[in-house]
């Protein structure tokens, strides 16, 4: 990996890929009739500002960007995949981001249902039969890391999310062959693996193996306490966790951290699938406009 190059990551939307660069958000998008649609536009402030430079904070900076700029993606993808017509009023743009928040809302919501309380009331048994807060504190932990992978999974077999999963794999190719410094050709990024060490997934996953440890030194009484720890705690863990992914890509040939690399790596064969050529041009337009405009901007 280069060491001085720009860093560029995204994550895969409908029908296309999403490119964050160091001061825009691209995304490009293959519609019906099968062209690619690029937008391309600035990022807030706050996300480029000194708090996203700040250690720990930027962690926090990072999840919040993620979630936002993600829904936003993913919102104008299945626009552009559907053949809609993006208008550019301020009534649409107001619609948007009232939709957006609505969504990161719902979809936070059911998250911290489902990876963190879930867990917890069904690791209630393993304290009541073995009276030891350590072990069904641990017991949860590993609840919540079966239920990640099996969510992940399941929605792995759906048709949709299946070519979700390709361009996961097209946007970590690019995202290899443009820290290579390769030219940016369909023949070069075949050439790269489908999963990157700075994956989201490795994100997610730390922040369960993280949780673990956290979680396991806390009380599990009173009840009040136990359930609001483990929503306070998120961002905390999650800073822990951006920066821990941090280290390892900086160091990431150090045989050490290969081997705490390599469950990530591992989990990513569930959420990046071969993409076709297709997908890779997508991804590649994606990557251009995004490199594009941080040269002029």
């Amino acid at each position: 990996m280069a060491s001085r190059r720009p860093t560029y990551g995204g994550q895969a939307v409908i029908e296309g890929v999403m490119i964050r660069g160091q001061n825009n958000i691209s995304v490009s998008v293959r519609n019906p009739s099968g062209d690619i649609v690029t937008r391309t536009k600035p990022l807030n402030k706050i996300f480029t500002g000194p708090l996203r430079k700040t250690p720990f904070l930027r962690g926090i900076i990072a999840l919040s960007e993620t979630l936002y700029i993600g829904m936003d993606s993913l919102s104008y993808s299945a626009k552009i995949a559907e053949s809609e017509e993006i208008q550019d009023d301020e009534d649409e743009k107001s619609t948007n981001k009232l939709s957006v928040a609505i969504t990161i809302i719902l979809s936070t919501t059911l998250a911290i249902g489902l990876f963190f309380l879930l867990p917890l009331l069904a690791s209630t048994p393993f304290e009541y039969f073995t009276k030891s807060s350590l072990i069904a504190n641990i017991a949860e932990g590993i609840i919540r890391l079966v239920i990640f992978i099996l969510y992940i999974y399941s929605i792995g077999l759906m048709e949709d999310i299946k070519r979700v999963y390709m361009y996961h794999g097209a946007e970590h190719m690019t995202v290899h062959a443009q820290e290579a410094g390769k030219l940016l050709t369909v023949e070069n990024i075949s050439k790269y693996p489908t999963a990157h060490p700075r994956c989201g997934t490795a994100f997610l996953l730390n922040v369960m193996l993280i949780s673990i440890i956290v979680f396991s030194l806390m009380p599990r009484e009173p009840i009040s306490w136990l359930i609001i720890s483990r929503i306070i705690f998120i961002p905390l863990i999650a800073s822990f966790s951006y920066e821990s992914i941090r280290i390892s890509s900086i160091y990431d040939h150090n045989f050490f951290i290969k081997l705490l690399m390599a469950p990530s790596l591992w989990l990513q064969k569930l959420t990046t699938k071969q993409p076709d050529d297709d997908q890779i041009e997508v991804a590649i337009e994606s990557m251009k406009a995004s490199i594009q405009y941080d040269k002029e901007n």
